[in-house]
């Protein structure tokens, strides 16, 4: 007769191979070497965060490159990889149920598992959601063979596809005013409008980092709802080194429909069988008013919420995520946040004792710092996964632990449309009524400059292009220093600020 197998125990068990599960499994395996630590990951390739560079006190810029698993066992050897999607959680016995019918016995457990694309319709096979690498070269191989597609969201994956597709039509279909609404204003948008239709720039050589791909290992399955188990987010650089490049000859050809949502989709059949009529796609104003019929037949076809068809081969959903939270739900008492991540505290605890959670699968529910907020970006990933580590080796050695410094201001430093980005505190002014003011600088092509005011003091800023403000901007932010003397000479472009301040 066969025996019950005997679980595997261990000290830490993280779950989620992303940038925050592996900064969290990182800390804790170098802080406490003698012990072992699990890492539960359905994906065969883990997220490492390279060239990590503390740019100012708040502001980081580092790499990510997907790595086998064996590489970090290389480094860390008290680090034990799990390859297996999350089944089921016993928060009562500390215990997880892994799919490939395995269970481990933890003593402090965090969760990981980050989120996957909130896709606008679910099982649609003409509609891609892009979220990890594995989505990434599907939407990669789709595109290769694709005259037009239509991409749909406004965040950060939808800014970088617009401007790196090349050889392809792209319908743009976004709900707000302005375009990159969740980290430009009207101003900032403006200066990003030309570089669509602007010829780019001449691309850079090769990545040299090493890539690797899933090809030869098994994909995983997860139990939940019977989906494939998602990878984890892509990094800041996730388009390097990949031809993301349609079948027609032209560049880069981009049309933006404001304010309107997708109202319906068809399939070609049923497009035909309903005597709909899509439009050609729009080559300037005057074209447009003339409303032109397409005569091509496309595979899907969407109409918007503002009555216009358009055909494309396909549909991207880029509309943000959900906080990959099902399997540990069941018969566990977490508290879940409106947004269905799961809350933590300023000690990155859930509700359920032992078990904390960092990255995109949490929400905080702490009162936030003045200048700071959630985005569910890589860095606060990073910056949480680090985190919740030294929250959980102060809870072993029963050691106080205050919030870290990088939850006092919001930072984020990427690129978009090829510009150097750097978003600081309350850089569209979230949460400070209408009593505040802009600063505006702005050379066409070059840089866009914009400081928020409150009471004199500056609450948040945006750079666009090379300005090296950064850090004196995030000082002032921070220090909060009475600026109210200097008016309009804070964005004088005659006037050194970054002396002036030092």
């Amino acid at each position: 007769m066969a025996t019950a197998r005997t679980p595997a125990r261990a000290r830490f068990a993280v779950v989620g191979g992303g940038v925050a599960g592996v900064t969290c499994a990182e800390q804790l395996a170098g802080q406490f070497p003698g012990d072992e630590i699990l890492l539960i990951t359905a994906s065969p390739l883990i997220k490492a965060v390279m060239n990590f560079k503390q740019v100012s006190r708040t502001l980081e810029e580092f790499e990510v490159e997907e790595r086998p698993t064996h590489l970090l066992k290389e480094h860390y050897p008290n680090i034990d990889v799990i390859h297996s999607a999350v089944q089921g959680l016993d928060a009562a016995q500390h215990k997880i149920h892994t799919e490939d019918g395995k269970e481990y016995i933890y003593e402090k457990l965090c969760i990981c598992t980050g989120g996957r694309p909130k896709l606008i319709v679910r099982d649609n096979p003409y509609i891609l959601g892009i979220r990890d690498t594995d989505s990434a070269k599907k939407f990669q191989s789709h595109l290769a063979k694709a005259k037009r597609i239509v991409i749909v969201g406004n965040g950060g994956i939808a800014l970088e596809l617009v401007y790196e597709i090349e050889g392809c039509e792209v319908i743009w279909a976004i709900k707000d005013k302005t375009i990159g609404n969740t980290f430009f204003d009207a101003g900032a948008s403006e200066f990003l409008i030309p570089q669509l239709q602007a010829d780019k720039a001449q691309a850079a050589l090769p990545c040299k980092r090493t890539k690797y791909t899933t090809e030869g290992f098994e994909r995983k399955k997860e139990s939940v709802a019977g989906s494939e188990a998602h990878g984890s987010a892509l990094g800041p650089d996730w388009h390097e080194g990949m031809k993301l490049k349609g079948t027609k000859q032209a560049s880069h050809r981009v049309h933006v429909e404001y304010e309107c949502e997708i109202d319906k989709i068809y399939l070609q059949e049923e497009f035909i069988s309903l005597q709909k009529t899509a439009l050609a796609f729009p080559e300037n104003i005057s074209v447009e008013r003339k409303a032109q019929k397409d005569e091509e037949s496309w595979p899907v076809y969407v109409q918007l919420t503002n009555g216009k068809i358009y055909g494309s081969d396909f549909i991207v959903s880029a509309t943000g995520v959900i906080p990959n939270v099902e399997p540990f739900l069941t018969d566990n008492l977490f508290d879940v946040a409106e947004d269905g991540g799961l809350k933590v505290d300023e000690q990155m605890h859930t509700s359920v004792p032992d078990i904390f959670a960092a990255g995109d699968v949490c929400t905080v529910s702490w009162e936030p710092r003045a200048l700071w907020h959630q985005m569910r970006l890589w860095t606060q990933a990073r910056q949480m996964g680090y985190y919740a580590a030294k929250c959980i080796a102060a809870e072993i050695l029963g050691e106080p632990i205050e919030l870290d410094f990088c939850f006092e201001s919001f930072a984020h430093v990427t690129k978009f449309f090829n510009y150097k980005v750097v978003l600081l505190g309350k850089y569209n002014a979230q949460g400070l009524g209408r009593d505040y003011e802009l600063l505006l600088r702005c050379t066409r092509g070059q840089e866009y400059v914009k400081v928020v005011m409150q009471n004199g003091r500056m609450k948040g800023a945006v750079l666009i292009g090379e300005t090296d403000l950064e850090e004196t901007f995030e000082n002032l932010i921070l220090n909060q220093m009475d600026l109210s003397a200097y008016g309009e000479d804070l964005l004088d472009p005659h006037i050194d600020i970054e002396d002036y301040f030092d």
